[in-house]
């Protein structure tokens, strides 16, 4: 499914990590009651464990070298990543699938991994530079992962 060009995605605005967090346990009600869904290409549980690997690799590294040229170009683009929307249905060039950690997870115990990484982001600023846009303030990674947080639960859903 091109992720580009859905509709169906709701347009999410996260201030904190705490709101990312409350969202994350209505969604979780949501998925209890059997009446989560996905209008993306990955299941609630691949959401969360995409999510959370991203904020892991804050403090463990990024398992990919990002061209020199795709950052130079997209350093130019910092502040647009970090306070607006993120672009949906972006392929990194290069990487199967055209992200990391995209594989099937159970919802519960990808909750549980994204809440220890969000836990560990609000209290604890990452020492490794990005592996865009190089050393980063706590609050710019803070900004980056709401912002892909706002992308990927913007694609789960549930009345």
């Amino acid at each position: 499914m091109a992720t580009r060009v859905l509709t169906a995605r709701r347009v999410l605005r996260f201030e904190s990590i705490d709101a990312v967090l409350t969202e994350v346990d209505r969604l979780a009600s949501v998925e209890r009651q059997g009446r989560l869904r996905a209008s993306g290409n990955w299941s609630g549980g691949q959401v969360l464990n995409h999510l959370a690997a991203w904020v892991e690799y804050a403090y463990t590294g990024t398992p990919m070298k990002t061209p020199w040229l795709i950052r130079l170009i997209l350093r130019l683009r910092r502040s647009a990543f970090l306070n607006k929307p993120m672009p949906a249905g972006v392929r990194i060039p290069g990487v199967a699938g055209g992200t990391l950690a995209t594989e099937p997870a159970e919802f519960a115990t990808a909750l549980a991994r994204y809440r220890a990484a969000l836990d560990r982001l609000k209290r604890e600023a990452p020492t490794l530079p990005h592996q865009v846009f190089g050393p980063m303030p706590h609050e710019d990674w803070i900004k980056i992962n709401l912002r892909h947080a706002e992308l990927h639960l913007g694609y789960l859903s549930g009345d």
